[in-house]
C-alpha cells in the first residue's frame, strides 16, 4: 500500500494541476467524479453502461500487465453516491476472481474505500488502488481467507490457483468463469 499512499500523497499535495473535483472538495460541494479529468493506466478502461449522461455510474476495465493476474480482464462497477467526494464510491468486482482482496460475492477490500477515504481522494486514486490489487495482492487483510492463505504460505500454489481460475476452472469447489 506504500505506493498507493505516496501516489495519493502526490495527488493531494498540490503536485500537478488540481482537478476540478479537488476544487470543489475544499470548497465544500459535491458533484460529478471528473470522469473528463482522469489519467488511467494503460491497462484501465471506463465505460458508460447507462450512456455518457450518468457519470454517476460506470465501468472499470482493467487488464493487468503485471503480477499474477497478466492476461486477465477484469471489470468493476463504480457507483458515485450524491455526497462525492465526502464519500467514497461503491465499487463491486463484477468478474468473478481468486484474489485475497475481492470475494466471491465482488467486494473489493482496499483501504481508500472505507476508512482511508477522504474528500481530496478521487476516481482516479481508486483505479490506481485497484490496478496495485492485481500487482500486490495483500495476504494482510483479505477479503477471501483462503486465497490469502496460499499467498502467504505457497505462492506458486496460488500462482496455479489464479491461472486455472482465470481459464475458467474450479480452485476447490468454487467455478470461476473464464476471464482472460
Amino acid at each position: 500500500m506504500n505506493s498507493l499512499r505516496q501516489e495519493t500523497s502526490r495527488s493531494s499535495t498540490g503536485e500537478g494541476r488540481r482537478s476540478p473535483s479537488i476544487r470543489r472538495a475544499e470548497q465544500g460541494r459535491g458533484g460529478d467524479p471528473d470522469i473528463a479529468e482522469l489519467n488511467l493506466p494503460k491497462s484501465t478502461r471506463i465505460s458508460f453502461p447507462n450512456g455518457k449522461d450518468d457519470l454517476m455510474n460506470f465501468e472499470v476495465t482493467i487488464r493487468p500487465d503485471e503480477g499474477y493476474y497478466v492476461g486477465g480482464k477484469f471489470i468493476f462497477t463504480f457507483q458515485v453516491p450524491p455526497a462525492y467526494p465526502h464519500e467514497p464510491p461503491k465499487v463491486k468486482c463484477k468478474t468473478k476472481v481468486y484474489h485475497p482482496n475481492i470475494d466471491l460475492e465482488g467486494n473489493v477490500c482496499l483501504n481508500i474505500l472505507r476508512e482511508d477515504w477522504k474528500p481530496v481522494l478521487n476516481v482516479n486514486t481508486i483505479v490506481y488502488g485497484l490496478n496495485l490489487l492485481f500487482s500486490q495482492p495483500n495476504d494482510e487483510d483479505p477479503l477471501n481467507h483462503e486465497a490469502a492463505a496460499v499467498l502467504r504460505d505457497n505462492p506458486e500454489k496460488f500462482e496455479r490457483n489464479v491461472q486455472r481460475a482465470m481459464a475458467g476452472g474450479y480452485v476447490g469447489e468454487t467455478h470461476f468463469p473464464r476471464c482472460m
